[in-house]
């Protein structure tokens, strides 16, 4: 567990704790975590299958093979930590897990509401995953990174720029051994961006910060001498805001997902995505650009 303040209660006793068991299983089996992660991947493939029929029992399953594959996906990070196994790929994979899940999901979903809806279905299920469900992954993850920066005091933090990544990624060589990870960053630079363009007040802040206070020679490994009372007080503003963008993640909408097919109308997914998870996205932003734009007065100040 990277910090207590971002993790749930329903996130640590029913996704985190079940996923460290599975990693201690896999660790005495000596089981890669790419092969724990693809595993995963083809888990949660699968379930999307069994959300064609407006069947519950055949539903159920597909629930629970979500349930499954998820907590295979949360095995793999503890175990590659375990172990010391983490490779690029497997970072990669990791991320791509849940894409393809919920690809599946929208898919077999779509289908099974063609029928009722037509075409229009198709273009809802669209707008709720190609945009909503994506802008609101991509600003819960970020700022759950910019809060392990500041709690951490950049130490081992995945926070990163869309400069500093570019930077990167010009200095290698497609005919290189570096050819895998320039087509990696390729990919993750623009999503980097997405994340930026969401919040370009806390872009602001942020530079100011790193121009005021740079990295260690020493790198990741120590820690950025942050001010204590600026650091607590963006703590303090951010960790309200952990249970918002908690909200965007995995659980708040695979539950609702489920609930939508216990009740046989699994299109009030897409439109809770569309609306509820939207106004959460919105004003969880607002709170955020609101605390970085008073701290950022108050450094200019300085």
């Amino acid at each position: 567990m990277k910090s207590r303040d971002t993790e749930s209660d329903f996130e640590l006793y029913v996704t985190r704790t079940p996923g460290y068991l599975w990693a201690l299983l896999f660790r005495r089996l000596h089981v890669h975590p790419i092969a724990v992660t693809l595993t995963s991947i083809v888990i949660g493939a699968a379930a999307g299958y069994f959300f064609w029929k407006a069947d519950l029992r055949t539903n159920l399953i597909g629930m629970a093979l979500i349930v499954w594959a998820n907590w295979y996906d949360c095995a793999d990070g503890q175990l590659a930590r375990m172990t010391g196994q983490k490779t690029l790929i497997g970072r990669i994979l990791d991320g791509f897990a849940g894409d393809v899940w919920f690809f599946s999901i929208y898919l077999f979903l779509c289908l099974r509401l063609t029928p009722v809806w037509g075409p229009w279905i198709w273009l809802l299920a669209a707008w709720a995953g190609l945009h909503c469900h994506v802008l609101q992954c991509n600003i819960a993850d970020y700022y759950r990174n910019i809060h392990l920066w500041f709690l951490f005091e950049g130490r081992d933090c995945e926070l990163t720029s869309s400069r500093d990544e570019c930077n990167t990624y010009r200095r290698m060589h497609w005919m290189s051994r570096d050819w895998f990870h320039k087509l990696y960053l390729f990919f993750y630079i623009r999503y980097t961006r997405r994340q930026e363009r969401q919040c370009p007040r806390f872009q602001h802040f942020y530079a100011r910060l790193r121009n005021a206070y740079p990295e260690p020679v020493e790198g990741n490994g120590s820690p950025i001498p942050l001010p204590e009372d600026l650091r607590q007080r963006f703590l303090s503003g951010s960790r309200p805001l952990m249970k918002y963008a908690n909200i965007l993640t995995f659980d708040t909408r695979i539950g609702v997902l489920f609930l939508s097919l216990i009740v046989g109308e699994p299109w009030l997914y897409f439109i809770f995505e569309s609306t509820v998870l939207e106004a959460v996205r919105y004003y969880t932003i607002h709170r955020h650009e609101r605390l970085c734009a008073e701290l950022d007065k108050e450094l200019k100040n300085d």
